[in-house]
């Protein structure tokens, strides 16, 4: 045995596995700043539709070649309450077929022989997109850069590991070692670890892909490998699932049972196939079908058996989730232990920041809903003299607060992420004065009821007169609140306009009230101790409006 023939394929394998996954790595970060609108449209779009939810998954995994990345985003999604466990489980089923398109790409370019291969015309992509992402100003060329240049260096790294594989081919002692290896249970039991080490099953696939093409491995030991580095993949999921809430262990659970009945499945055919048939197996039926090329063989195997397992699932996904959420109950603890959270973003978003980035802004309108509330309740409060609502508007108050510095904090670690697109980059920059504005909104609620308190101490209260233009200013508040949410939420320019007259009118109108009080009071209608309330009141009233009116200018940052 040659050992140092032997240790430069080790090397040579290694290196290969390295640049690969920086090539993975690359790719799925630039595909996803690239892509990060389609992506937020497409799970936007996400219903209990099944076959959309697989079509979604499967669409969203192909964009940014990452399976992983798909399934952290869908842990996110249901921790965040956004789906429900049975979308994810649709979502998961079609991130399994949205995955097999790298081994596709990666079987295509093992053709070549003795000509320039495939994989050598790919591999020089990574120069291209060099130059392009260092020597181009524009960032969406330079996002084009990144990707052509992972593409690229997808075919360096599996060249480097094609290479290993013929010199670990030209030992034969490495050659006996691996063909005494006939355990479907071992093969399967390989490839799950060896991807739970990588984590990534693209990795292991195109090492089986390798190892198929140069003869060390037979088809069907390399189609168990594909099948084990499946439930390999489940690692990814199992590390976001344990981290997050009940819904998103469930989800990683969901996961697991699905890879692990597909292969338990096509273990069983497959044995039932070589029962009944004379040596038939899944190696020589897709060598029939497609002669002479053994990674395609291989990479339409891996393509077939998540898309059978898919339709197969797809009928069974109800009690999968009831399943699941048998194994994984709600305790207890589970609600105990909740305590105030953010509810649309997360610690495994940031992961997939382009997605996260729209989640911020879904969790700023949460925020912006909270803050009105708690106006309306304020408003409530001093003119019925209501203490009914109080302990809630407490809570949200508090709400409001940890929201504050909680989302500041989770954005800057969110703009220090690769991958953001230039316009999510500069949305990031508003988002702490909007979230500041709507923290401030709260803080003017609570004076409020403070003066509510104040008036209720001196059992005084409020004219008819007072009260009515009270209701007035509130109903002009709403309409500044609708004007600015559509602004925000949609970056409409007309929603602005609208809202900055509206803006206007609050100032105009309690101009107006501060006039008629200095008129009550020389009527007597009214105290100067409930004057001093109703002028803190309206003046309180037109500094939301001025935060309010802030959070839908904003996106003027946009214009032009």
């Amino acid at each position: 045995m040659d050992y140092i023939s032997i240790l430069k394929a080790v090397l040579a394998l290694l290196s290969g596995i390295g640049i690969f996954l920086i090539a993975c790595q690359m790719m799925s970060s630039n595909l996803e700043a690239a892509s990060s609108d389609k992506l937020k449209k497409l799970f936007g779009k996400t219903s209990s539709n099944p076959l959309l939810g697989v079509g979604i998954g499967a669409a969203s995994t192909a964009l940014i070649q990452s399976s992983g990345a798909t399934t952290v985003m869908t842990i996110g999604f249901v921790n965040a309450g956004i789906i429900s466990l049975y979308q994810a489980a649709t979502l998961i089923y079609g991130a399994n077929i949205g995955t097999t398109i790298t081994a596709q790409i990666v079987a295509l370019g093992m053709f070549g022989g003795n000509g320039i291969s495939t994989t050598l015309i790919f591999s020089a992509f990574a120069g291209v997109g060099a130059f392009m992402a260092l020597f181009s100003k524009s960032n969406s060329w330079k996002t084009a850069g990144g990707i052509i240049t992972g593409f690229g260096m997808l075919f360096v790294g599996l060249s480097l590991m094609s290479g290993s594989m013929e010199a670990f081919a030209a030992q034969d002692a490495v050659k006996s070692f691996l063909a005494s290896i006939t355990n479907p249970l071992l093969l399967v039991l390989i490839g799950a670890l060896l991807t739970a080490i990588i984590q990534s099953s693209s990795v292991m696939t195109s090492i089986a892909l390798a190892m198929v093409v140069t003869q060390l491995i037979t088809l069907d030991q390399g189609i168990l490998l594909t099948m084990g580095s499946n439930i390999g993949s489940c690692v990814v999921a199992i590390l976001a699932g344990v981290t997050s809430g009940l819904n998103a262990r469930r989800t990683a659970l969901i996961h697991l049972l699905f890879n692990c009945f597909g292969v338990f499945l096509f273990l069983i055919i497959g044995w039932l196939i070589g029962l009944f048939t004379d040596g038939v197996s899944y190696g020589s039926l897709f060598a029939k079908w497609f002669p002479g090329a053994p990674q395609t063989q291989l990479a339409m195997f891996h393509t077939f058996f998540n898309t059978i397992t898919v339709a197969v699932m797809l009928p069974m996904t109800r009690p999968l989730v009831d399943l699941v959420c048998g194994v994984l109950k709600e305790k207890p603890e589970d609600k105990k232990d909740a305590g105030l959270q953010l509810h649309f973003v997360n610690e495994n978003m940031l992961r997939t920041p382009a997605i996260a980035v729209g989640q911020v802004r879904r969790e700023i309108l949460r925020m912006a809903e909270l803050a009105i509330g708690n106006v309306d309740r304020s408003l409530h409060i001093i003119t019925r003299l209501d203490f009914s609502e109080q302990s809630a508007f407490v809570d949200t108050e508090s709400e409001l607060n940890f929201m504050n510095q909680s989302l500041v904090d989770y954005v800057v670690r969110l703009s220090e992420k690769k991958g953001l697109s230039e316009d999510d980059y500069i949305y990031l920059s508003t988002t702490y004065r909007s979230v500041r504005d709507l923290e401030r909104i709260g803080d003017y609620a609570e004076n409020i009821v403070e003066y509510a308190e104040a008036l209720n101490e001196s059992q005084q209260h409020f004219s008819d007169d007072a009260l009515y233009e009270i209701s007035q200013l509130k109903a002009i508040l709403h309409q500044l609140y609708d004007q600015t949410i559509i602004a925000y939420r949609d970056r409409d320019f007309g929603a602005l306009a609208q809202a900055n007259a509206i803006e206007e009118q609050t100032d105009d109108y309690t101009k107006m009230m501060e006039d008629n009080h200095i008129k009550r009071l020389e009527q007597g209608v009214c105290t100067a101790v409930v004057g001093a309330q109703y002028l803190s009141l309206s003046s309180n009233v037109e500094r939301i409006a001025d935060h309010m009116i802030n959070v839908a200018k904003s996106i003027r940052v946009f214009k032009g």
